[in-house]
């Protein structure tokens, strides 16, 4: 038998619930001006999967690039969504 489907799916499970936790909690403490994290590890993630052999491994880090550039696009909803309400607001501290 050859695992490596479910160890991706897996690990794509995880890696999405993670950078829901981030988004969450980056949007909170830091505002959207974080997403220059989330784009320098995304493309950095893509490059190391071109660049790695193990396809296992290599579809690891493409799944990871892709959860922190699609993580820049949820940074700006997250922020619509704490104005709405849905989440609540850092207050400033004074």
């Amino acid at each position: 038998m050859y695992f490596g489907g479910l160890i991706i799916g897996f690990s794509s499970f995880l890696m999405i619930g993670l950078f829901h936790v981030l988004v969450i909690q980056g949007e909170y403490h830091f505002g959207v001006k974080i997403w220059p994290a989330f784009l320098c590890l995304g493309i950095g993630s893509c490059v190391l999967s071109l660049l790695i052999k193990n396809a296992i491994v290599s579809s690891e880090f493409g799944v990871l690039g892709f959860c922190s550039l699609w993580s820049i696009l949820e940074l700006f909803h997250q922020k619509k969504r704490v104005e709405k309400g849905w989440f609540p607001k850092k207050e400033k501290n004074r």
